[in-house]
């Protein structure tokens, strides 16, 4: 029994120890997974600490990129405002030089005024010293009576010889006292006897010398130029040939030449054209008048498109016509910016029927231009520009400049362009004839190699010496026409050729013609 008791006793004492032990165990367990916890909850605190930190460095440099973008936007700010100062002093330059030139003109205004005045008092000076004896009788044209109770002896010097004047007549002009046989013109070198005189430079003059001299005669009429109702000498000219001539024949029907502008003088015959223009001789030396002879220059322009990158893909007509075909097909144009008073070029982009020329004329007697030849030119719509015309009979200058101008219109319509301003395309079209006239200038109309692929498109041709010949030495006058063909363009007063032109002009110097044309193309504006 006791032994019995013993192993009840062992058994509850063996439960007892594995009660507590499961106890324990629970216990143990539970300390474990709060510490678990505990763990779980510092990493989370960690991870929302990175958070917050990986936040507020990107809002920090989210701040930073927007302050540098401030800053960006006032230095642009800053540029713009200077760029607006120094055209803001540009023309305040301008304008102070216009008040400096009138001030000048005023002065020479006065002076001419005072000038006059004082010619006037020298000869009432001398008119009176001529009324004290009688005028000078001749005796056989050799001797000159003297009058010694007139006056009173005395010692004189003449202010010409230098000599003594003794008893008789003398005369008291210019601060000095003169024999009269001393007191000469200056241009003839013989005596002044007339009442009156001009004086020049401090120098006496005969009227009728001093006019030969120094009055200006026009050159249209050779006349001397008549004063107006205000005694004043009244006289045009041009500003750049500095022709003069008589206000009348600006409205007596003179012709001008229809390249130089310069007016047909009485003593020369300019060349009349079918379409009534006329054409003064020396351009008529370089004229290009009809198409076929024309090819060679269209393919030198072409040429100095590729040079800068702007090569034409496209083949475009070129036609030579008269004024009345040119006028009829800008008529047919739904659109596009012409030159008034008279259309020189046009870049066409609807089809239609021109009249161009297919053989020059023959200058016959009476210096017109007779038996040319024209044929109808059915113009076919393959893209945006169907034919480039341009008035026939210009000098090759000219009509290169105008062939650039209009290559200029067909190549921003082929590469997609936008619809562009007046001052905007035509400003950048008279851009680029300025640019290919001052490559001819300074490559001595064209190199070589020009002038050798001139020859050999114009071989076959029965014109074919005169083309080639056009491409040799130039002369004096065709220098100075390309300088007058490029002055036009400068001092052009209208707001899409002549602004427009200087707008684009100072960009292409300032950023360059390629980034010139990708601001219009983007912005279709002028970059500034």
């Amino acid at each position: 029994m006791q032994d019995d008791l013993t192993d009840i006793e062992k058994e509850d004492i063996d439960r007892a120890i594995a009660l507590s032990l499961s106890e324990e165990d629970h216990k143990g367990k539970k300390v474990v997974d709060e510490e678990l916890c505990k763990i779980d909850d510092d990493e989370e605190d960690e991870h929302l600490v990175k958070v917050h930190l990986d936040e507020d460095e990107r809002l920090a440099k989210i701040q930073q990129e927007e302050e540098e973008r401030l800053a960006k936007i006032q230095q642009e700010d800053e540029h713009l405002a200077k760029i607006q100062q120094e055209e803001e002093e540009r023309l305040a330059k301008i304008q102070q030089e216009d008040e400096c030139l009138a001030k000048i003109q005023q002065e020479d205004e006065r002076l001419a005024k005072a000038q006059l005045e004082e010619d006037e008092q020298l000869a009432r000076a001398i008119q009176e010293s001529l009324k004290i004896g009688s005028p000078p009788q001749y005796d056989n044209g050799s001797s000159i009576l003297s009058f010694p109770h007139l006056f009173p002896p005395g010692y004189r010097i003449c202010a010409g010889c230098k000599t003594e004047i003794g008893q008789g007549r003398f005369l008291s002009c210019m601060g000095g006292v003169w024999h009269p046989e001393c007191f000469c013109c200056h241009a003839c070198h013989l005596p002044i006897t007339d009442y009156e005189f001009s004086m020049s430079s401090n120098r006496p003059y005969h009227k009728s010398c001093y006019r030969e001299k120094h009055h200006p005669r026009c050159d249209v009429c050779k006349n001397f130029i008549p004063t107006n109702s205000s005694g004043l000498i009244e006289y045009r000219a041009h500003p750049f040939w500095l022709q003069k001539y008589c206000p009348s024949h600006e409205l007596d029907g003179t012709s001008r030449c229809c390249s130089c502008e310069r007016m047909e003088p009485r003593d020369t015959k300019y060349l009349l054209l079918d379409d009534g223009r006329k054409l003064c001789l020396e351009c008529l030396d370089s004229s290009i008048m009809d198409t076929h002879e024309c090819q060679p220059l269209y393919l030198e322009i072409q040429e100095f498109y590729e040079g800068l990158n702007m090569k034409l893909e496209q083949q475009i007509p070129m036609l030579l016509v008269e004024r009345q075909a040119l006028n009829e097909a800008m008529e047919g144009e739904k659109n596009g910016h012409h030159h008034l008073p008279e259309t020189r070029g046009l870049c066409l982009s609807e089809e239609q029927t021109v009249t161009t020329i297919s053989r020059r004329p023959r200058i016959a007697a009476g210096y017109r231009a007779i038996d040319m030849i024209t044929e109808p030119y059915r113009l076919i719509r393959c893209c945006e520009v169907t034919a480039i015309l341009v008035l026939y009979g210009l000098p090759r200058l000219l009509t290169g400049s105008i062939l650039a101008h209009e290559m200029m219109h067909a190549w921003l319509r082929l590469k997609g362009y936008p619809n562009l301003s007046p001052e905007v395309e035509e400003g950048i079209c008279q851009v680029l004839a300025h640019m290919w006239l001052e490559s001819e200038l300074y490559s001595g109309f064209g190199n070589d190699g020009a002038s050798s692929s001139t020859s050999s498109l114009s071989s076959s041709s029965p014109s074919s010496s005169s083309v080639s010949t056009k491409k040799g030495k130039r002369s004096d006058f065709e220098k100075k026409l390309g300088d007058f063909f490029k002055h036009q363009i400068e001092s052009d007063t209208s707001s899409a050729y002549g602004d427009g032109f200087r707008l684009g002009n100072q960009a292409m110097v300032k950023y360059g013609l390629k980034r010139t044309l990708d601001h219009i193309h983007m912005t279709g504006s002028f970059p500034y």
